[in-house]
């Protein structure tokens, strides 16, 4: 049997999205948590942005601080779609909260540190290992171990902790998709009133929202059949990938053009992968959540939200099942049908994105309003998802 959970001590690889939110919730459980981080200091300027939908952020209001964690944030209260002439197909009224990863990662951090929960950086896991059904031992790449009752791989899509207990789990699979992002100023485009407007272009796939600060948030999504090697993909210079986005959408409305243009800072550049079906989430006294556990391509805006989700269940299955391979086994059964769901629609919404031909491109634009009405059902059906913490497992 496991020991009292105000005993038990839990280790937390990455101090992410999810990493501090779980300390939080197992904190308030009585375990005392540590966060172990593998980059040597934190990045808080890291990363371009996300969204967060409410069914992530009211995991943040059971705890206390989604106002205190999302001030830096702004409201996006609608997404419009149009084609590459700006006629408009569709519009989503889902509000979220849109948000620059360094920022909120940032803030996740601080409520925890404030709560006297331990983070410790420059811990890269190698290895994890499970003695017997009570501990978990966590072995970092500067020679240090760490053992406690049990641990929680929050490490991501390319999770060490996943590739030591599950070393014949699926590797991510690249969806074909190249995703950019980046940050502008452009007094020519006007102000978007919380709206983030999303162009199903000739090429490519752009949708950006500009804030009351007058800031743009901006994303790019294009076609790539072959997955490209990442270190090729980073050492392509900021002018020649501007250049590149520019012809990708020179037969695009303008705003495009101008919006590309006018970036003068990093524009961030990465393949899109998503995570197959793993068998099992969990071994023994260790267990995988969000990313690392189910990874999803970002086209429907859940992978933040899916894993302040698992954090909040996850808290609550050791809090009532007896047992943490039993609470373990719980949690999964519990999450597993939802996650494999969005993940599937996920990965079809950017099929869509995918360039097309002139036919095909007119017969989405005629398709595309009722496949995009049909999808806000779907959309109200992910974000009223709820997690009530006072009820039972």
């Amino acid at each position: 049997m496991s020991a009292p959970a105000r005993d038990r001590k839990a280790l937390i690889i990455g101090c992410g999205v999810v990493g501090p939110v779980l300390a939080l919730y197992l904190r308030r459980i009585g375990i005392t948590p540590v966060i172990y981080e593998g980059r040597p200091e934190p990045r808080d300027d890291a990363g371009f942005f996300l969204n967060l939908a409410a069914n992530g952020t009211d995991v943040l209001e059971t705890l206390g601080i989604r106002e205190k964690v999302l001030e830096g944030g702004h409201e996006s209260n609608r997404l419009v779609f149009q084609n590459h002439k700006q006629k408009q197909l569709g519009e989503n009224p889902s509000e979220t909260v849109l948000i620059k990863r360094g920022l909120l990662t940032k803030s996740l951090r601080e409520a925890a540190v404030e709560q006297g929960i331990t983070v410790k950086f420059g811990k890269r896991l190698t290895d994890v290992q499970i003695p017997h059904e009570d501990m978990a031992i966590a072995y970092f790449d500067d020679g240090t171990e760490a053992h406690g009752d049990f641990l929680v791989g929050c490490d991501g899509i390319h999770s060490q902790t996943r590739r030591s207990i599950l070393p014949n789990a699926p590797d991510p699979e690249y969806t074909g998709i190249i995703d950019s992002g980046a940050f502008t100023r452009n007094d020519s485009i006007p102000p978007t009133d919380g709206v983030m407007r999303m162009t199903f272009g000739v090429d490519g796939f752009f949708g950006y929202q500009k804030v009351p600060t007058g800031e743009i948030y901006w994303f790019e999504n294009h076609e790539r059949k072959q997955a490209p090697d990442r270190a090729a993909l980073d050492a392509i210079s900021q002018a020649e990938w501007k250049k590149k986005l520019l012809r990708l959408h020179k037969n695009d409305h303008n705003e495009v053009s101008e919006i590309i243009r006018s970036t003068d800072g990093e524009i961030g550049k990465w393949p899109v992968y998503d995570l197959p079906s793993l068998p099992t989430w969990n071994r023994g006294t260790v267990c995988l959540i969000g990313d690392a556990a189910h990874a999803t391509s970002p086209h429907v805006g859940q992978g933040a939200s899916l894993a302040m989700e698992d954090a909040i269940v996850l808290a609550k299955c050791l809090r009532d099942v007896e047992g943490v391979p039993d609470a373990f086994e719980t949690f999964e059964s519990l999450r597993r049908d939802r996650v494999e769901g969005i993940v599937e629609m996920s990965r079809e919404t950017g099929n869509q994105k995918a360039p097309s031909n002139l036919v095909t491109r007119k017969v989405r634009d005629l398709v595309l309003p009722f496949f995009l009405k049909r999808g806000v059902e779907s959309f109200e059906e992910i974000y009223s998802y709820r997690v009530d913490w006072n009820e039972s497992v």
